[in-house]
């Protein structure tokens, strides 16, 4: 299907006009009708409406709950579902601000449940449309490195977007490869050498073949840059200290506002853990573990204890039989990362940034790849864009071009959106997959090439 993301905006302004007018609705016959609203008689219900249709346009958005087609169903919909709490949460307290009262919330509570309804058909008769016209690209995956292979098993688990039906390496010839592309819809360009690369890259260009690549870390870095337009020369300047001092301080203050608000409202909640992990084996409360942040400070990083006292330290599988019953709740759930809302608000942390990992892994990771301490530029985080868009088994390497996107797109809004996009991947079990799944390169290349012989 063509001119996707055109479809798309149309379907959003249709769902959002359609939630604007249920606003509208209840506004009138449920809310308007109390004697503090009457100052809004004329066009200030117009006004309201529009603002409602703005904030469900910009918090589902930062949510990636517009992506019809593109992510799954289930996404899609759940962010949307964040986003529409959010949105009538504020609006119920507009409202009260407005009417200088506590108003009933019942209208806005049936406004929300008519919101989740109308999102639900909306994004399924949306996504049909997609089952029904859209078509899978049939690609052809050119690698570099064997290894890199295995981006296909990813890229398998979207069969409804992507079918790489072919690989091939680069060492067979850029002539033979361009002849094979007259077969195909399009080309996925997998860790190939710098000069082979951009050969195949202008080629597709210039014949408007769509084209897939896996960026390399200096593809990520120059990604971030900003154009220098004084000279008739094209010249990007390339950030290289991380955050700038502005952008450090309104960072730290959101994390110290969010968080302290976050410690008071889940204190209840912690207290029960606190309490049932004490009673279980009377051991203690929290679990400490030394972790490197910014600069390459060491720091401990709390957690609530989910292990039997002294385990080896080594990455859990699902059925690790050393994670007390209180554990697996509070690891299901993600609760037992709650206590770093202290560290965060002692400083040691931030709310977003790269995963701060254990003191040998740092080590073993730079060794291998100097380039991992590039992620030291900014604190670690509770949550980041490694840990929203990659798996608890993501590569060491993936993990790097992941955190430096967004330490070179860091913008305040960024970080709004990592936040609101957290809730969602919380109850993705995907995202905690432990080690245990290793990818065959040889098993897939050889599948490929007895699918062709048939």
């Amino acid at each position: 299907m063509k001119n996707k993301n055109t479809i798309r905006k149309i379907e959003s302004i249709i769902e959002l006009l359609i939630m604007a007018i249920a606003y509208y609705y209840v506004w009138k016959h449920h809310i308007f009708d109390r004697e503090y609203f009457y100052p809004f008689l004329g066009r200030g219900k117009y006004v309201l409406m529009g603002i409602y249709f703005l904030m469900m346009l910009v918090i589902i958005h930062l949510c990636e709950g517009f992506k019809y087609g593109y992510l799954r169903i289930a996404d899609v919909l759940f962010s949307q579902w964040i986003g529409i709490f959010i949105v009538n949460t504020i609006t119920y307290l507009q409202l009260c601000l407005m009417a200088n009262i506590l108003i009933p919330a019942g209208p806005l509570l049936w406004l929300t449940l008519g919101d989740f309804g109308i999102s639900l058909v909306c994004v399924y008769v949306f996504f049909a449309i997609y089952d029904k016209h859209a078509r899978a690209s049939k690609l052809l995956m050119v690698y570099g490195n064997k290894e890199s292979v295995g981006l296909k098993v990813k890229m398998d688990t979207r069969s409804d977007s992507y079918n790489v039906s072919k690989i091939v390496s680069i060492s067979e010839g850029m002539d033979s490869i361009i002849e094979m592309l007259k077969e195909y819809d399009g080309i996925v360009i997998s860790d190939v050498s710098a000069k082979e690369r951009n050969d195949l890259l202008k080629y597709c260009y210039m014949h408007d073949i769509q084209t897939y690549i896996t960026p390399k870390i200096s593809d990520v870095i120059i990604a971030g840059g900003e154009g220098i337009h004084q000279f008739d020369t094209p010249l990007v300047h390339i950030n290289t200290i991380g955050l700038t001092p502005e952008q450090e301080i309104v960072k730290r203050f959101f994390d110290v506002v969010l968080c302290t608000v976050a410690a008071v409202v889940f204190s209840p909640l912690m207290l029960i853990i606190a309490l049932a992990i004490k009673l279980e084996d009377h051991g203690p409360v929290f679990y400490k573990q030394a972790r490197v942040t910014k600069d390459g400070k060491v720091f401990d990083i709390l957690k609530f204890r989910s292990m039997v006292e002294d385990a080896e330290q080594r990455p859990a599988t699902d059925d690790d039989d050393r994670i007390t019953k209180v554990g697996h709740v509070i690891r299901a759930t993600r609760v037992d990362e709650l206590p770093q809302l202290f560290n965060i608000i002692k400083g040691d942390m931030s709310i977003v940034g790269p995963r701060p990992e254990r003191i040998e892994h740092v080590e073993a990771y730079t060794a291998a790849i100097p380039e991992f301490e590039f992620r030291s530029k900014v604190k670690g985080g509770l949550t980041g864009y490694a840990q929203i868009y990659g798996k608890y088994n993501t590569s060491a390497y993936d993990k790097i071009k992941l955190d430096l996107m967004y330490i070179e797109k860091y913008s305040f809004l960024l970080d709004v959106k990592l936040v609101l996009m957290t809730v969602r991947i919380l109850f993705k079990k995907e995202s905690t997959e432990g080690f245990d799944k290793v990818v065959d390169v040889d098993e897939i290349l050889s599948s490929i090439e007895n699918r062709e012989s048939d």
